[in-house]
């Protein structure tokens, strides 16, 4: 597969290499510290098991820095969506979305008031933390091998390296004889930043081996306030330009330095750049003096935070209400489920009240 670089230039036109850029601009663009690790990370499920994940269900940014595109679905439909896929039976959903519509509606008055979806809201964020549980538990045991009930950072490194193709034999005898290890610097650098995540789990007095309620942290640092305090840290220090450990608009709108090669994919004012822009106004920069403090920026990322439950369940009420009562009305769900599930249900009025 050619390069990105050689790709464009092969393009031959200006106007080209900018369309390509814009296209790629909300996968690739993503902090330089963090590129590495992500672009080691395989597809494989071993590899999934043991590295920290990027994408955090129910938490409105990714690790990276960027905006979760898929939060609005994850906290209306919870465990459930991955049953509304493209290619199911519209009618299917839609019977799907008005058992869903009957739950939030707890008062039965046919409509959905921002308390109700507050609720709601708490309740598929903690069906997601109870689901990142459950799964650490499987990931905790691959990684104990001996079932202590504890995993020493050696431990890990062994099983990390053996992930990336190591003899992981070689690599335990190696590291009990305390021998260098030959390792690219990419996969030292991933390492690294792994180790310091390690220590930031590690509960006092700090030993190096993580329980399993501390290794839930290390790879879901949304469960423990001190490891989303870490995460918050790391984003800052991706995204803040002038290192005043806080964040303007500009440099919150900005991609970050190295991502890619044309930095002209700057000025160009499309979606990514107009999301980012109104959820820093209108969200993030909680007293709108247009700056975010690591204080705001760690509010905004708390997943089980009450106050920012009900924001965001005003914000999808406004989306889809265009009677402008300050509800949702079957009607108005169906009519904007793609918003909501990411399903487009076609002809989505039709016997709407038989099925309620």
């Amino acid at each position: 597969m050619l390069s990105r670089q050689a790709f464009l230039c092969s393009l031959g036109s200006v106007y080209l290499s900018l369309l390509f850029i814009f296209l790629l601009m909300d996968v690739c663009a993503r902090p330089a510290n963090h590129s590495v690790l992500k672009e080691k990370v395989g597809e494989g499920r071993e590899e999934n098991e043991i590295l920290p994940p990027d994408h955090l269900n129910g938490v409105k940014m990714e690790l990276d820095g960027h905006l979760n595109k898929e939060f609005h679905q994850e906290v209306f439909l919870g465990k459930e969506r991955e049953e509304f896929e493209e290619d199911s039976q519209p009618r299917r959903n839609r019977k799907k979305l008005v058992g869903i519509f009957s739950k939030v509606d707890i008062n039965n008055d046919k409509k959905i008031s921002a308390k109700e979806m507050q609720r709601w809201i708490m309740e598929k964020t903690d069906e997601h933390f109870q689901e990142a549980v459950e799964e650490n538990k499987m990931h905790f045991r691959a990684v104990d091998p001996d079932g202590d009930g504890h995993v020493s950072w050696d431990e890990y490194k062994i099983k990390f390296l053996a992930s990336k193709g190591f003899n992981e034999k070689e690599i335990a005898e190696k590291i009990k004889n305390n021998e260098e290890l030959k390792i690219d610097e990419e996969t030292q650098e991933v390492l690294d930043n792994l180790k310091d995540r390690w220590y930031q789990a590690d509960n006092p007095p700090p030993d190096l081996l993580l329980s399993e309620q501390e290794f839930l942290s290390f790879l879901h640092p949304e469960h423990s306030r001190g490891m989303l305090h870490f995460m918050v840290q790391e984003i800052i220090r991706d995204l803040d330009q002038d290192g005043d450990k806080k964040l303007t608009l500009s440099e919150f709108i900005s991609l970050p330095v190295g991502t890619v090669e044309n930095q002209q994919a700057q000025d160009i004012d499309d979606d990514w750049v107009r999301d980012r822009r109104k959820e820093f106004q209108e969200v993030i920069d909680a007293n709108h003096d247009g700056i975010v403090t690591m204080e705001e920026l760690e509010e905004y990322m708390d997943p089980m935070n009450e106050h920012n439950a009900l924001n965001e369940a005003r914000q999808m009420i406004a989306v889809a209400d265009e009677n402008q009562n300050h509800h949702l009305e079957l009607e108005e769900i169906l009519k904007y489920s793609e918003y909501f599930t990411g399903s487009k249900l076609m002809d989505y009025a039709r016997n709407v009240h038989e099925e309620f």
